[in-house]
């Protein structure tokens, strides 16, 4: 298996360290039958992918057997983020019928953790992910992983969110401090609801911590979408 460096988590400070701990914490009660956790957001640019890619890497320190999937087949971001230049096979590629699930997994240089790329844009991104075959890719990674970690599409942008939840334990929403309305959120809770998913709570992200202390660290000032 090919090993991918994703450069994780830099410049981390205590208290986030300690608001993904949290986080992480939050997920593992949650229950044992919650293995498939979902991330979406209202909006891009609030930070879900970011969010998303530290609680595996989180788990995955716990000693968690852990894989992480990049869910956002219109416009993934964590390719060019993390540099990786490379020719990458993707969840498109598999959906395709182009790759088996072997081949689009990666090892990250995180013990523990594994990856799958979104892969190639397609032109028809909500039909694949509502296939038979991606049903079946969750079924088995859900076999051989400790918890599959997805970031999905944000859910007042597009569908797909919901189509992938469909597929899981639980979704958890990440909402980006004083950027979204109160109105908005609940209309895409609201879309949550319906695919009658567990909602497994809100993460409020890029949170000022100067002004509201140590309660409200949640989950760091810094991260982009």
């Amino acid at each position: 298996m090919e090993t991918v460096s994703i450069n994780k988590i830099t410049k981390k400070n205590f208290q986030v360290e300690e608001s993904f701990k949290a986080l992480r914490s939050n997920v593992i009660f949650s229950g044992s039958d919650i293995k498939v956790v979902g991330l979406t957001s209202c909006l891009p640019n609030e930070g879900k992918s970011s969010v998303s890619l530290n609680l595996a890497v989180t788990m995955a320190e716990l000693g968690k057997r852990v894989i992480f999937i990049d869910g956002d087949l219109r416009k993934s971001v964590l390719l060019g983020r993390y540099r990786i230049n490379k020719p990458i096979k993707g969840l498109t590629h598999y959906l395709s019928g182009l790759n088996t699930m072997d081949e689009i997994i990666y090892s990250a240089n995180v013990d523990n953790l594994h990856l799958i790329f979104s892969g190639q844009v397609p032109p028809n991104p909500s039909e694949l992910l509502d296939s038979y075959s991606f049903t079946r890719l969750i079924s088995r990674l859900r076999e051989e992983y400790d918890y599959v970690i997805i970031d999905t599409p944000p859910l007042g942008a597009v569908i797909d969110a919901a189509i992938i939840a469909k597929n899981c334990d639980g979704m958890a929403l990440v909402i980006e401090a004083n950027s979204i309305s109160y109105k908005f959120a609940q209309k895409v809770k609201a879309q949550l609801e319906k695919t009658e998913t567990k909602i497994l709570g809100v993460i409020l992200n890029k949170v000022d911590m100067t002004e509201s202390g140590y309660y409200g660290k949640y989950y760091g000032k810094y991260y982009g979408d």
